[in-house]
C-alpha cells in the first residue's frame, strides 16, 4: 500500500508538472487516501513493525519531494521564478518539520507540535491544486511549514533548558550529600 501511494503521488506530480492542477490534485488526494490505509491495514493484519513504520516515513518524505518537484517543474516551465522560490521554501519547510521531529525524538525530546504537519500540508495543497491555485498553495505551505519547524525548534529548546535545569539541580543535590 505504501508503494502504491508513492506511485500514485508520482503520477499526480507528473500531471501537476504538465500544468493540469485539478487532475493532479485529484490524483494526489486518491494517493494520500491509499497511503493513509497502509498503517491501518498492517495493524489489522498484525503485521506492523518498526521497519514498516520506517519505510512508511521515508516514503512519505519521498512523496513530498516528488510532489514539490512536480510543482517546481511546472513553475520553471512557465518561467515563474517566484513560484520556483516559494516552492523551494515550501519544500524546505516541509522537510524541516519532519526532520526537527525525528531529530528531537532521537535525543529523547518530543516535537509533536505545530500548525502545519504533513496531514495539514495536504489539506492545504490538494484543494488549492484542485482549484488551480498552485502558487497560493506553495506560499501557504512555505510560510506555515517553516513557522511549524520554528515552533518545534522552540518547543525542543524549552525541553532542553528544562533538562539542563534538572541536571544542575541533581548535581547540586549530589554535591550537598
Amino acid at each position: 500500500m505504501t508503494l502504491l501511494g508513492l506511485v500514485g503521488t508520482t503520477i499526480g506530480a507528473y500531471i501537476i508538472s504538465q500544468g493540469k492542477m485539478t487532475t493532479g490534485g485529484i490524483v494526489l488526494l486518491l494517493s494520500v487516501l491509499v497511503d493513509a490505509l497502509d498503517g491501518t491495514m498492517a495493524r489489522l493484519r498484525g503485521d506492523n513493525s518498526d521497519f514498516g513504520g520506517f519505510v512508511d516515513s521515508v516514503s512519505d518524505r519521498y512523496a513530498e519531494f516528488i510532489t514539490f518537484g512536480g510543482l517546481l517543474y511546472f513553475f520553471l516551465s512557465q518561467e515563474n521564478y517566484s513560484g520556483v522560490m516559494v516552492t523551494f521554501a515550501a519544500t524546505a519547510g516541509s522537510v524541516l518539520v519532519s526532520y526537527v521531529k525525528a531529530r528531537a525524538e532521537g535525543l529523547n525530546f518530543t516535537a509533536k507540535v505545530g500548525i502545519l504537519t504533513r496531514v495539514e500540508r495536504y489539506i492545504v495543497l490538494i484543494p488549492l491544486l484542485i482549484f488551480n491555485q498552485p502558487f497560493i498553495a506553495a506560499v501557504v505551505i512555505a510560510v506555515l511549514g517553516n513557522f511549524t519547524a520554528l515552533q518545534r525548534i522552540l518547543f525542543v529548546r524549552a525541553q532542553g533548558h528544562e533538562r539542563m535545569r534538572k541536571a544542575r539541580e541533581e548535581k547540586a543535590r549530589e554535591y550537598i550529600h
